[in-house]
């Protein structure tokens, strides 16, 4: 691989200080977690360093406070969740540079872990100031990214300290690198992607990269509408951008002109009424959809031709819902792919990489998170990937 990991640090780290940038930014409700999943997924590589001796300091944002000190987005308020996810104690150090940091270090053992507080009171991190990423490079003897989600911010605490101390990727970064080459780096073909979304505005730039990148794209969501649009399709009341359709026309020329077929749907669930369960609920052919109506989900036939298509391919990346999945019957179209991927992925044939917010609800809606070859819970970075874009946390990683 084009960067190093924990494998080639020491295994004796004892009393060395081993700086850790994780994403302690979690969801919460009042003073509790309310999703812990980015909080398990560093757990490998905090007790992997902590067990081999090391001092282990989280470097973490937390909320956006803008350069100020702000009480309600201390990181101080992890400490007790990573205390009972790791079974250890968890100490808060009161800056992340400075003065009153050093003098924590003082106090702390091998195997010992901290929190440092909230990178983002210092105005610095997010313009990536040398100075400061100077100053919390100061505190440790190695530098650990281990937050894919946090790679795409060319930021002090992601980006300036990979540059000034000897840097290795985290257990989490690891796998998440790995799925990624595999999804699209170097991929298993034929390699299918899925994208849904809402509107094609929010994904111009993801669409024109994997065009020239899988084999086969299949379109759902409120976006996919936009392409019917520009192919003539009247589509009622649905969400569509029409101002985009000459953009649209453009994707499916550069499609053509790379080898890449565009997938969209050509039934659908349509109701009068965005509702669970409106009485006007009806699928059609997409050229049957009436004026008042709305498409809100992709149609079993489609779906039935879509699951054909993954039956022949090798890979996939899956970023989007094909219809209003939170809302019933609308989420039947991504409930019933998702699944066929997960059945093709757990038989061996298919490799499934997927990622997004709204992608890793959609599938833990339909049971099948866990039946995946891996799946991001990166918003942002795994959609500037997905575009092709240099992640700067990744890549400050590579020039080691």
């Amino acid at each position: 691989m084009p960067f190093k990991t924990l494998d080639d640090l020491p295994d004796d780290l004892t009393g060395k200080k081993v700086l850790v940038r994780v994403d302690l930014n979690v969801p919460m409700e009042g003073a509790s977690v309310a999703d812990d999943t980015r909080l398990r997924a560093m757990l490998p590589t905090v007790l992997d360093l902590s067990d081999r001796g090391a001092i282990v300091l989280l470097l973490s944002h937390f909320g956006r406070p803008k350069g100020q000190v702000r009480p309600d987005m201390s990181t101080a308020q992890l400490v007790m969740p990573m205390s009972k996810l790791t079974g250890r104690s968890v100490r808060f150090i009161e800056d992340c540079q400075g003065p009153e940091a050093q003098r924590a270090l003082t106090t702390m053992l091998p195997g010992n872990i901290g929190i440092l507080e909230n990178t983002r009171f210092h105005d610095g991190e997010e313009k990536n100031d040398p100075a400061l990423a100077k100053a919390i490079a100061a505190l440790g003897d190695y530098y650990v990214n281990d937050a894919f989600s946090a790679a795409h911010r060319a930021h002090a605490s992601t980006e300036g300290v990979a540059h000034l101390l000897q840097s290795f990727a985290g257990r989490a970064m690891e796998a998440e690198l790995k799925a990624l080459e595999r999804a699209l780096g170097n991929p298993e073909r034929p390699v299918a992607a899925v994208v849904g979304g809402a509107k094609v505005s929010s994904k111009l730039g993801v669409l024109g990269h994997l065009i020239s990148k899988v084999d086969h794209l299949i379109i759902g969501g409120g976006m996919a509408n936009t392409f019917l649009a520009a192919r003539g399709v009247d589509v009622g009341e649905s969400l569509c951008e029409h101002e985009l359709t000459g953009e649209a026309n453009d994707i499916f020329d550069r499609a053509d002109q790379a080898g890449c077929t565009i997938h969209l749907p050509y039934d659908v669930v349509v109701a009068k009424e965005f509702a669970a369960n409106p009485p006007s609920v009806r699928t059609c052919n997409v050229h049957e959809v009436a004026a008042d109506e709305m498409i809100l989900d992709v149609g079993p036939a489609a779906v039935e031709a879509l699951s054909d298509v993954l039956k022949n391919c090798r890979t996939l990346v899956w970023n989007g819902p094909l219809g209003a999945f939170e809302t019933e019957p609308f989420d039947a179209a991504t409930v019933a792919l998702a699944r066929t991927a997960a059945a093709l992925t757990q038989d061996g044939s298919l490799v499934s990489v997927a990622g997004g917010g709204d992608t890793v609800a959609a599938l833990n809606h339909a049971g099948v998170a866990d039946d995946f070859s891996f799946v991001s819970t990166a918003g942002g970075a795994f959609l500037e990937w997905m575009e092709g874009r240099v992640l700067p946390g990744v890549a400050a990683l590579q020039k080691q």
